[in-house]
């Protein structure tokens, strides 16, 4: 299910089991829509309130070794595997379990 929430600091977020949008346009852009769902998928193979835990502690150790907020976000694995496989159509259908630990 997908929110429209303004004042969303990132263009989206996934909140399990919700996709969080800053825009409604962003909707209709596929690949805005399957990175969130890849981090629906990771959330709930690690039960959700794990996943949190996790992103955050990986977030606050690349802070500390990056010295920056950017690359600390696009570090974390969950992140990673979201960027890498947002532009592919067929991705969510053959994603290995805990695909993100690779």
């Amino acid at each position: 299910m997908i929110i429209i929430v303004p004042f969303l600091w990132y263009e989206g977020m996934a909140l399990y089991p919700f996709i969080l949008l800053k825009r409604r346009e962003l909707a209709s852009n596929p690949s805005v829509i399957r990175h969130e769902q890849i981090h629906l998928a990771q959330q709930k193979e690690m039960l959700i309130l794990p996943f949190y835990v996790v992103y955050l502690l990986c977030y606050l150790y690349n802070l500390c070794r990056f010295r920056n907020h950017y690359e600390a976000y696009k570090q974390i694995p969950f992140e990673r595997e979201a960027y890498k496989y947002e532009a592919e159509p067929e991705y969510l259908h053959k994603r290995r379990f805990w695909a993100w630990v690779r």
